[in-house]
């Protein structure tokens, strides 16, 4: 029995210890950052606050993800928050240039019986251009349980970013996704490892 728990001990600690070298990727392109910043949605009710993310690899080709935004509607008192947990692919197309897939959990929470889960998938290309220059196109589809008792549909959404790197740590990210009339965007500091 100890000798079975010190094997499984130190298993997870030679996982943990592979995951920063863990993803196989475009040279250049880390799976492994975290982000904070601003958040915004356009559209038929703007609203606007902050948000949190990052990414971990946890095996060859293969990362988790998550992200948090904490939003206030203009004009109101109501703000919302937004949860997304998922699970990427990554597989090098060459040298600068990854495939990407993605399904993630996502929660929106406005509080008061105001909340639905769903789920997302979306795939596309993410590539280092330069050495301080990194970009991504996905092209998504999202769908939520119903939300207050009225039916909501599932949609599809297209989404870009980029990271301007200073060093081999330190960026500044940025994402647009568009979906039915609405653009949300995120804009902030990023530290990749």
């Amino acid at each position: 029995m100890k000798r079975s728990n010190a094997i499984s001990k130190l298993a997870a600690l030679s996982l943990i210890a592979a995951i920063p070298f863990a993803a196989s990727a475009a040279e250049g392109v880390s799976y492994n950052y975290v982000e904070a910043g601003y958040a915004a949605i356009n559209g038929d009710r703007d609203a606007d606050g902050w948000a949190i993310g990052g990414s971990a690899a946890i095996a060859p080709n293969f990362h988790i993800f998550g992200s948090y935004s904490n939003q206030e509607i203009d004009n109101t008192s109501i703000d919302f928050d937004q949860w997304r947990l998922g699970v990427g692919y990554n597989h090098e197309i060459n040298r600068n240039v990854d495939l990407l897939t993605r399904v993630a959990y996502e929660k929106f929470d406005a509080g008061s019986g105001l909340d639905s889960d769903g789920w997302s998938v979306e795939a596309g290309v993410r590539g280092a251009f330069t050495p301080n220059f990194e970009g991504y196109a996905l092209a998504g589809y999202e769908d939520y349980d119903d939300l207050a008792g009225q039916k909501i549909d599932g949609e599809f959404y297209g989404r870009l970013g980029a990271l301007v790197k200073f060093n081999q740590t330190w960026g500044i990210s940025g994402d647009v996704k568009f979906v039915d009339g609405d653009t949300q965007w995120f804009v902030g500091p990023r530290a990749s490892f």
